[in-house]
């Protein structure tokens, strides 16, 4: 089947099988490396390392037919930085150091994006639930939790008083 969708800003246009997921589809048909696999291969949502954005909203690609992206606008790593700048939120990650290896970042980056556009506000106890589906296994999630917080703060959102999260 022919589906037809909006990929980082531009018309995508492809022929996908039934079965393909969306991750195999950006993968393979359109070179989208940011969308990765770790703990599954194309057939669980475990670490949230394939994580792009579907008309805004978070979604596992490699859970996520093909198909059911016709005529939604899908948005990965790649499609946040713009001629030549990167997003607040690519330049806090680098900043606060939230890198570490770089497998987790772009699944933490557009879940982070979703939670700031859609009013989230940077206190920790958000942040860490708007990340949740991503699992980071180097160090922790500290510097993720400041670069987001950080991104936060230059886009214009006002900090919430923090909220104490944890045993």
């Amino acid at each position: 089947m022919r589906i037809r969708f909006e990929l980082n800003g531009s018309t995508a246009e492809v022929e996908v099988e039934p079965w393909e997921s969306l991750f195999d589809v950006l993968r393979g048909k359109f070179g989208i490396k940011s969308v990765k696999t770790a703990l599954c291969e194309n057939s669980c949502s475990a670490c949230g390392a394939c994580t792009v954005l579907m008309d805004g909203r978070p979604i596992y690609s490699v859970m996520t037919p093909a198909y059911r992206a016709d005529g939604h606008r899908i948005t990965t790593l790649e499609g946040l930085s713009a001629k030549g700048h990167l997003d607040p939120l690519q330049e806090a990650f680098l900043e606060a150091g939230a890198v570490q290896c770089g497998f987790c970042t772009s699944g933490m980056i557009l879940s982070a994006k979703a939670f700031l556009e859609g009013g989230g506000s940077p206190d920790e106890r958000e942040i860490k639930e708007a990340i949740r589906g991503n699992l980071c296994r180097c160090t922790g999630y500290v510097k993720i939790v400041d670069a987001v917080r950080m991104a936060a703060l230059r886009v214009g959102k006002e900090g919430k008083k923090e909220v104490e999260v944890g045993p």
